[in-house]
């Protein structure tokens, strides 16, 4: 008998489906041949310190650091999850083979890599590797079915995380709260948890100590077009009123001449297809959604058959799914009105590096919809936006490159004698507009849709509203809206409205979950290039897959809090990071080294012995520096 085990029962059961295994048993699907289980996620986890020697269950700085000569599991404290597993064991012992069917990524190779272990399989086991759980692909992923031994680098990095986690997380807690806890809380400290907290709070420090500086801005309006004083690199604008207000009084009466025309053709690729990360961005951007909401909502339309495997940090797709694409398009009919100029006339849909390049994608491709039809009863609302946003995302992907004219024009008021520190005689001005020539993917965000797009509303405006009627609509839209100035030509001259507007400069602002994300995904660094940020992701910390349970791990902990769509630390959260002087627990960037070597461990590129020795050496660092420590330090506002 060949025994499947997949991660969760209603995945177990659509592979069950496709292999005839259709006898309902206590825990399992049985049929010909095949008897398909499930986990509910971990079963199994690292044991506790108590579980290694009664000396470790009572906290003790004495005890300090714990670090077990060999790890071992245990099975989760639960009842539901003894049973499921005493059915599995006892499958396992007796099965020909297993084919592991978890989640195809690091923790569902872990996942399941421990339950085997745990129940002593013998047996030998393949691994089944799909990205949606379609029939179609469930069918072709046990046609390609692999030795599990060709993902042990995979399962390494996944339990060298885990006892990363554990050894800084256990020892670092118990350190900070028996040295600095006053007796009265738990003082958390995790791996990527700490260092994401002090995102935040190192912002909200930069934000308090703000000290807004002055400057004066001069524009004028010339035909009707605002132009600005070009200023020397660097400068805002002038310094002080008076010198602003001298260089206002010299060119007011004095004509306003334009001194160049400058028209360039420009083109802007259609934006990137999704990853888990830049979907969560978006989804908290445009609908305010938390990122483990997000992850709730696509690891709903993974499981419904309409989208791709969400846990995924990458934008592109490999070359084998080019193919598939036209009959993924023909069976968006929502979308029709979208999709029928692309394979009108038997064109072949555009195939761009872009999107399709097979170097920049591992384990998985981006998130992208299945050939499965959507209907509006087969998704909630909240459902149908992030549906929606993934499927323009997809089929702007094969239209052409949008298509624009930037125009630059530069003019001069000449004033002898206007004596301002910033200029001489002369005070540059510039004005910039931006014309569309062919919008090209852009449609797809535009207010109007072809009149052939008439079920499309049924999946973009969950509440039924057009845009027409919904002016406010929240769905992705191009940021950058056409500014097409008149037509100038060089030389020609004429009276002006000179203005001098007082400004001042601006604090950072808060995080939002969306540009926290963003900064966990490059280690702190801000970075709105695609491709430095895909350079950047390798050092991110954290895992796209885990990023939204850490940020709710510091709401649960009341470490941060939501200031509206803001996030801002409570006092207990500042308190803590003030308290860490230990740069490896809260850098970003550090962090961001380990995670690096987390991914090489799975390319085979480092090894894992020498990132646990690597570990153990750290955790010891740390914990000989705080004990240490002689001063009086403590948190002075415990949360209750």
């Amino acid at each position: 008998m060949i025994v499947c085990i997949a991660e969760k029962p209603s995945v177990a059961r659509d592979i069950a489906r496709v292999l005839g295994a259709t006898d309902e048993r206590q825990g399992y699907m049985e049929g010909n041949g095949y008897q398909v289980t499930w986990t509910f996620g971990h079963l199994c986890e690292l044991k506790a310190p108590a579980d290694y020697t009664p000396m470790w269950r009572s906290w003790s700085l004495a005890q300090l650091p714990m670090v077990p000569p060999r790890f071992g599991i245990r099975l989760k404290d639960d009842k539901g999850v003894e049973r499921q597993f005493a059915i599995i064991e006892k499958l396992m012992q007796a099965a020909d083979s297993i084919i592991n069917c978890g989640d195809a990524g690091q923790e569902g190779e872990l996942i399941q890599r421990w339950v085997m272990q745990k129940a002593g399989a013998r047996c030998p086991v393949q691994r089944l590797w799909i990205s949606s759980l379609t029939e179609e692909a469930i069918r072709e992923g046990f046609q390609q079915l692999k030795d599990q031994r060709e993902y042990q680098s995979l399962y390494e990095a996944g339990l060298c995380r885990a006892i990363g986690d554990w050894m800084l997380g256990m020892n670092a807690t118990r350190l900070y709260t028996l040295k600095y806890g006053s007796n009265r809380q738990v003082l958390s400290i995790g791996r990527v948890q700490t260092p994401t907290l002090a995102l935040i709070v190192n912002r909200q420090h930069e934000i308090d100590n703000f000290k807004p500086e002055t400057y004066w801005v001069l524009t004028t309006i010339y035909r009707d077009t605002t132009f600005t004083a070009v200023m020397e690199e660097g400068d805002r604008g002038f310094r002080s009123q008076e010198e602003g207000q001298r260089a206002l009084d010299a060119i007011r009466e004095l004509p306003f001449t334009v001194t160049s025309v400058e028209k360039k053709a420009g083109k802007e690729a259609p934006p990137r297809l999704f990853d888990l990360t830049s979907l969560q961005v978006e989804c908290n951007k445009k609908f305010g959604y938390s990122a483990e909401q997000t992850l709730g909502l696509i690891q709903s339309l993974y499981e419904k058959k309409v989208a791709t495997y969400p846990r995924v940090d990458t934008t592109f797709l490999p070359d084998d799914v080019y193919p598939k694409c036209p009959q993924i398009l023909a069976a968006m009919t929502p979308y029709a009105g979208f999709i029928q100029p692309l394979m009108a006339d038997g064109k072949k849909l555009k195939k761009s590096s872009k999107v399709f390049d097979n170097s920049k994608v591992t384990d998985h491709h981006a998130i992208i919809p299945t050939n499965v039809p959507v209907t509006s009863a087969s998704l909630n609302n909240m459902e149908k936006r992030v549906y929606d946003l993934i499927a323009r995302r997809f089929i702007g992907a094969f239209y052409p490159e949008c298509k624009f004219e930037q125009t630059t024009v530069l003019g001069e008021v000449r004033s002898e004698g206007l004596h301002a520190a910033t200029f001489d005689d002369v005070i540059p001005f510039k004005a910039t507009g931006k014309r569309i020539i062919d919008p090209a993917w852009r449609v797809l965000w535009e207010r109007k849709r072809p009149v052939a797009d008439a079920a499309a509303p049924a999946i973009a405006n969950p509440e039924g509203a057009t845009d027409a009627a919904n002016p406010d609509s929240q769905e992705e839209r191009p940021q950058d809206e056409e500014r097409t100035l008149p037509s100038f030509r060089k030389g020609e001259s004429g009276p002006h409205q000179p203005n001098l507007a007082e400004k001042q400069t601006t604090p950072p602002k808060p995080y939002t979950e969306a540009t926290l994300l963003r900064a966990m995904e490059t280690a702190g660094k801000l970075v709105d290039d695609d491709e430095l940020r895909d350079a950047l992701k390798e050092n991110g910390i954290g895992r796209p897959s885990t990023r939204a349970a850490i940020i709710e791990t510091l709401f649960k902990r009341d470490y941060i809090r939501r200031v509206r769509k803001s996030l801002a630390p409570t006092p207990t959260g500042v308190a803590l990071i003030g308290l860490i002087h230990e740069e490896l627990l809260k850098s970003a960037e550090l962090t961001g080294i380990w995670e690096r070597k987390l991914r090489q461990i799975e390319r085979h590129e480092y090894d894992a012995r020498q990132f646990i020795e690597e570990l153990r050496q750290m955790v010891s660092d740390i914990v000989l520096a705080v004990m240490q420590d002689n001063s009086n330090r403590h948190v002075a506002n415990p949360t209750p």
